[in-house]
């Protein structure tokens, strides 16, 4: 045993997946880089996806949700032959109609020809608990590539390491070249219920557009919070997408908050391109349609003050490709519908970010 081994017993060679010559990594000490989450220190335990102090502020339900690490990603080089991960995870989103890939699941990306490649997904066990360790054979052609973790998007994930074949290189990865961006909204904007993680209709748009984000959406518990705008405001980022129609509890709650989260905005980012996005559903009842105006009317509204970086989408119109087979339950989408999401929003998010 090497000294190196001594100091930190995360260097010793362990067995996994069969092969016995793994390295483990924190993903939290250089040269991985987290995007999408805040970076905690080798002295912490657990991922955020903003300070705690402030969720707790907005809500016991965003404060909880907080820990959910959708839209979370490590970033990394290598020219192992193989990845693997070590997860520990300290509760666990299980859904009658959510895949556990998608909820509690990690999946792999890796660069080829300046594009983002699937390169598998590192499946939780079904009677996942708390830890987990899988690994995957890379393809020839990922070797000494750029490769991208995307974090489950409805568990908390407490730690995770990277394992790596012994002598094999580790180093920092190429950053977005656009973004980020940040989504706000309900449990369709969380991830609920793609099957993993990168078919989240955010990281779809990564991919195609080298686009970094942010993930706020808060499953039931998006309800534009005076405290939330603010935070957001805050925010450096390249564009503003948001949507929580769905968790708003009345179309009287839509009225009085809607246009005002996006003065709040509006105020502190002036030029900030905001796309405000009705909720992604094809056939509207008489008080979807009166949400769908109220929308609709903080655009018009902004639109008349001379505003040009405000754009609007008819959410009823994007899921169409997909009719009836683009949600699990009629309201969650499915990567189909998500994939309809993303192609939805690319043209826009082209336009301000290209």
């Amino acid at each position: 045993m090497n000294q190196l081994e001594v100091v930190d017993p995360n260097f010793r060679l362990r067995q996994v997946g069969g092969r016995q010559d793994v390295v483990f990594y924190d993903v939290r000490q250089a040269p991985f880089q987290i995007y999408g989450l805040l970076r905690p220190s080798c002295s912490e335990e657990g991922f955020l996806r903003m300070p705690a102090e402030i969720a707790a502020q907005v809500s016991e339900g965003v404060s909880y949700l907080n820990t959910n690490t959708a839209g979370g990603r490590v970033r990394f080089g290598t020219d192992s032959p193989y990845v693997a991960i070590h997860a520990e995870l300290y509760h666990i989103g299980r859904m009658p109609h959510f895949a556990l890939s998608g909820s509690a699941g990690f999946d792999l990306y890796y660069q080829r020809e300046g594009k983002e490649c699937y390169g598998g997904t590192f499946m939780p066990p079904f009677d996942l608990q708390s830890s987990y360790e899988a690994l995957l054979e890379l393809p020839d052609e990922a070797a000494g590539q750029d490769i991208t973790i995307n974090f489950p998007l409805y568990s908390g994930v407490k730690e995770l390491r990277i394992g790596l074949k012994a002598g094999c290189s580790v180093t920092t990865a190429a950053g977005y070249a656009h973004g980020p961006v940040v989504f706000y909204g309900s449990s369709i904007t969380q991830g609920g219920c793609a099957s993993r993680p990168g078919n989240a209709y955010q990281s779809i748009l990564s991919r195609a557009l080298g686009m970094d984000f942010c993930n706020l959406g808060f499953s039931g518990n998006a309800k534009g919070e005076e405290t939330m705008g603010t935070y957001i405001a805050g925010l450096a980022m390249a564009a503003f997408v948001y949507d929580y129609d769905h968790n708003a509890p009345s179309a009287g709650h839509l009225q009085r908050t809607h246009a005002r989260m996006f003065r709040q905005i509006r105020r502190r980012q002036p030029e900030l391109p905001v796309i405000l996005l009705s909720r992604p559903k094809l056939v509207l009842n008489e008080e979807e349609k009166m949400r769908r105006a109220i929308i609709r009317a903080t655009y018009e509204e902004a639109y008349a003050r001379g505003d040009r970086n405000v754009y609007w989408i008819d959410g009823s119109t994007m899921l169409r490709l997909g009719g009836d087979s683009a949600t699990v339950d009629g309201c969650h989408p499915n990567d189909l519908g998500f994939m309809c999401m993303a192609e939805g929003l690319k043209e826009i998010l082209q336009k301000v970010l290209l």
